[in-house]
Order: C-alpha cells, then sequence, then structure tokens
C-alpha cells in the first residue's frame, strides 16, 4: 500500500508541471465562440464612453495617461506655498484673537504652528511626493507620521522660528527709524502676508543648514568606509 501511494505522489509531482496542450486549445476555442463577429477599436470619445451626446462631450477625448496640470508645478513652489499658506493662517486666525502678553504669544503662535506642521502640511507632503521624496528637503524633520517624537520637536522648533520672525521685524523697524531719525516708532506692523514670507525663509535657511551638515556626514562616512575597503 506504501509503494502505490508512494509512485502516486511521484507521478503526481513529476506531471505537475506538465503543459496542458489539450485544456489551453479548448479555452482557445472558447474564446473564439464567444469573440464578437466585428472587432472595433478602443475609444476615448468622452461621449460614446458616457453616453451624453452633448456638444461639449463630443469634443473631448478621454486620455487616462494625460497629466493633470497641478502635477505639472514644481515641487519647490507647491512646498513653499504651503508653507507660506499656513503660516499666515495660524498668523491670522491664532494672533489676531490673542489677548495675552508679547512672550506668551510667541510660544502660543510657535506652538500652533509647529502643531499645524506636524498634523498637516507633513503628512501632506508625504501624500503628495513621489519615490524621489522630493519633499523631504521642505521639512525640518522629515520622519514618517507615525513618529510621535517629532511631535514634540516640531513646537520647539518653529517656537524658535517664531522668536526668529518676531527678531525680524524689530530689526526692520528699528531700522526704519534709524533711517527716519524718530524712536521707537512702529513702521511695519504684523500681517498675514509678511509673516507668513518671514516664517518661510527663516525657516527655509535653517532647514538648508540642516540639509548642508547631513549631506556633509554622508559624504565623511563614505569616504571612511572606502578608506576602510582601500586598506
Amino acid at each position: 500500500m506504501a509503494k502505490k501511494k508512494k509512485k502516486f505522489q511521484e507521478t503526481t509531482i513529476e506531471n505537475y508541471y506538465d503543459l496542458k496542450l489539450d485544456k489551453i486549445d479548448e479555452l482557445v476555442a472558447a474564446l473564439k465562440d464567444d469573440a464578437p463577429a466585428e472587432q472595433t477599436d478602443l475609444t476615448y470619445n468622452v461621449a460614446e464612453i458616457t453616453g451624453d451626446d452633448s456638444a461639449k462631450s463630443r469634443q473631448r477625448e478621454f486620455d487616462p495617461y494625460k497629466v493633470d496640470k497641478f502635477s505639472r508645478i514644481p515641487a519647490w513652489v507647491k512646498a513653499l506655498f504651503i508653507k507660506f499658506w499656513f503660516a499666515g493662517c495660524v498668523c491670522y486666525f491664532v494672533m489676531f484673537g490673542l489677548r495675552i502678553n508679547e512672550l506668551d504669544k510667541l510660544v502660543v503662535l510657535g506652538a500652533v504652528l509647529g502643531l499645524v506642521v506636524d498634523v498637516l502640511v507633513n503628512p501632506l507632503f508625504r501624500y503628495m511626493e513621489s519615490d524621489k521624496k522630493e519633499y523631504n528637503a521642505y521639512m525640518m524633520f522629515p520622519f514618517p507620521f507615525k513618529a510621535f517624537w517629532t511631535f514634540f520637536t516640531n513646537i520647539i522648533y518653529y517656537v524658535f522660528i517664531i522668536v526668529c520672525v518676531k527678531l525680524c521685524y524689530d530689526g526692520i523697524n528699528t531700522l526704519a527709524n534709524i533711517i527716519s531719525g524718530t524712536e521707537n516708532e512702529l513702521k511695519v506692523g504684523v500681517e498675514p502676508l509678511l509673516f507668513g514670507v518671514f516664517a518661510v525663509i527663516i525657516d527655509m535657511i535653517f532647514i538648508g543648514i540642516k540639509d548642508g551638515i547631513v549631506i556633509l556626514i554622508k559624504k565623511r562616512k563614505n569616504s571612511n568606509k572606502e578608506g576602510t575597503l582601500n586598506v
């Protein structure tokens, strides 16, 4: 009984990958019988696809490989605009509604901006990016959204950014007072557009410094590896 079972298993294994030509012939014959008499070309006309016979539909054709206009915008333009827009929104909705002292206002504004960047801006960049990770150059902490520690580091970092923005406003007003010969006169007030511009410029300066340090460290590691291999 054992010999018969073993022989059956060997036969089954040997014939397992045999090409069943008769089954292929039966499938081809069945497909030929079910095929339409006249084979028509595939159409991309919107009117034929949707059944809408209006003038606009007759003129349009559907292109499944067409690149949309948003994808044609360079990544750096989209990244800078998104950062500018969210920074301006935080200034408009948070700063103008606070009735607290200046130091507390800076801390709250920076904390809210860091929260917005961590919860909205960086995940949006992850959603829009390709396999090239082109938006990593516009994030201070380009880590996945699930990295919980980035929540606190972004808050601390953007409090520092807001302090730098405040220093920019103070510097501009001081310089304007020196040129005009006045003292303690406010020449440039805080508003969302200029606030967003300052926030983006300062943010990108520090991100550029961070990226430069990372590149130098990687080059040094690669040179050390090459030196070790040569030895």
